[in-house]
This record gives C-alpha cells, structure tokens and sequence, in this order.
C-alpha cells in the first residue's frame, strides 16, 4: 500500500550518509536523488516497484524535527537482520530507542523487534514477525 515514507533532515549530506550504510545492509540503494536547490530529497529501495525511504529538507523551509508518535518500520527477513541493523545505526550515529529483542510471546506471531533514531531522530523500527 505505502510507496514510501520520507522524513525530514537538516543535514542531507550526514543523512545520505547513515542511510547509504544503514539501508545497504538490506541490499537498497538510492533510486532518486535530486539536487541541494531542490531539498537534496533522496529516495533509497531496492526496486522502484517497492516501498522505500527518503529525506529531503522541508519544502517550507523551516527546521526539519521528528514527530511525536510517527515511526517508520522497517521488515527484514530474519531476527539477525533486525540486530545488524539496529548496531549498524548506532555506529553511523543514531541513537537506541529500544534494544533488539522479542516482544511478547515466541511463536508463529512473534514479534522482534529493535528501535532507533536517526541522526536528525527520525524514529525508526526493523521488525521479523515470526519464530525465531
């Protein structure tokens, strides 16, 4: 359903640079950059055909800052994946907003899951619904 999410930052070029590593992980690349003049907006995925992630400063002009409450989620395929990018976004400055882990009960709904922030505190979540 969703295309892509895009979050603000004040620094395209250290965004760029922790979503080039952080997004790496999981094979995306950037499909769309457009120039400083136009936001520096940076679209990353893995095919244009699926949801991906972008930055960009704000079109009004004003200081870009994380919402309250507003969370991108990001699947992976396995709970290792979760894990190396969860240690991959506090190496390239991010910040934890919750450590890798289970949440509730093993089993075929399981739900693990890790929290972090991007540099600008953009929140983030990669997620596996499954058993381990």
């Amino acid at each position: 359903m969703l295309g892509y999410i895009t979050m603000g930052t004040n620094d395209v070029v250290r965004a760029r640079a922790f979503y080039d590593g952080l997004l790496g992980l999981l094979g995306a690349k950037r499909m769309m950059e457009f120039p400083d003049d136009m936001g520096g907006f940076t679209l990353w995925g893995v095919g244009m055909d699926k949801p991906g992630i972008a930055v960009t400063r704000p079109y009004d002009g004003t200081a870009a800052d994380p919402g309250n409450g507003h969370m991108a989620a990001i699947t992976v395929a396995d709970r290792a994946q979760v894990d190396a990018l969860h240690a991959c976004a506090l190496e390239l400055g991010g910040s934890c907003e919750g450590p890798p882990g289970l949440r509730g009960e093993e089993g075929p709904q399981a739900f693990y899951a890790a929290y972090f922030r991007d540099p600008d505190g953009n929140k983030l979540c990669a997620f596996r619904v499954g058993p381990a």
